[in-house]
């Protein structure tokens, strides 16, 4: 028991050394480089854009343009996250992708970006609106610069589909694949792509009034690496 103390209040001085180390390494680093990458490792990345500007409340995003990624200690992936949001930031701000109905969020796995299905296509209908082939055409245009695969995912409201489409399945289903068919007859190799059917099973709000089934009529990009292709993540 003599000498046990000692051991004790050694490993006590020992935590407080790299406590208090741990707290000079962050007050040496920029405010907008912590706050980035707080939320990009944070896991609450996700977010619903649909009313606000879907920059002005992401700090990942907000802070993509100032952080330089040469001075982190980041994988090579985490790199291209960075790169591939800070290029669609760009596209929602030169509103290439309209900013009130979009939003960007980012995993380990990916960045997705999130466009209302309103801007995309007619009610209820799969033929592009111009709007909608400007945020394919900025699509195309991360597809062409980054090697990365892409899933395109449909979302419908309970009351969105009518006929040819008997059910928001088929709807979404139909929007998701006219996307995936667009990209390929630009160009895009088939096997670089996925498109999902979610229907109204992943709402992002209760669909209580037209407000919210507004917010959940919309389509994913989701620009993921290829070596997860065949993960359950990114479906």
């Amino acid at each position: 028991m003599g000498g046990a103390w000692k051991v004790a209040y050694a490993d006590f001085v020992t935590a407080m050394m790299a406590f208090f180390l741990l707290l000079w390494i962050l007050n040496m680093v920029p405010p907008e480089t912590k706050a980035g990458l707080a939320a990009y490792f944070s896991g609450e990345r996700n977010f619903d854009s649909s009313s606000t500007s879907p920059v002005s409340n992401n700090p990942f995003i907000q802070n993509t343009n100032k952080i330089d990624t040469r001075d982190l200690k980041i994988s090579e992936i985490e790199k291209s996250h960075f790169a591939i949001a800070q290029k669609l930031k760009q596209m929602i701000m030169a509103d290439a992708v309209p900013q009130s109905s979009s939003g960007i969020s980012a995993d380990d796995v990916g960045v997705q970006l999130h466009v209302n299905s309103d801007v995309m296509f007619g009610a209820g209908s799969v033929d592009l609106l111009p709007e909608g082939e400007k945020v394919l055409q900025s699509v195309l245009a991360i597809l062409s610069e980054y090697n990365l695969y892409l899933v395109v995912r449909g979302h419908a409201d309970s009351r969105e589909a009518r006929p040819p489409y008997a059910s928001c399945w088929e709807l979404s289903g139909a929007r998701a694949a006219a996307m995936v068919h667009y990209l390929v007859e630009k160009g895009v190799k088939p096997t670089r792509m996925r498109g999902v059917s979610y229907g109204d099973t992943r709402p992002l709000k209760p669909g209580i009034d037209e407000k919210n089934r507004a917010a959940n009529r919309r389509v994913e990009f989701f620009f993921h690496r290829p070596e997860v292709m065949s993960y359950s993540v990114v479906y």
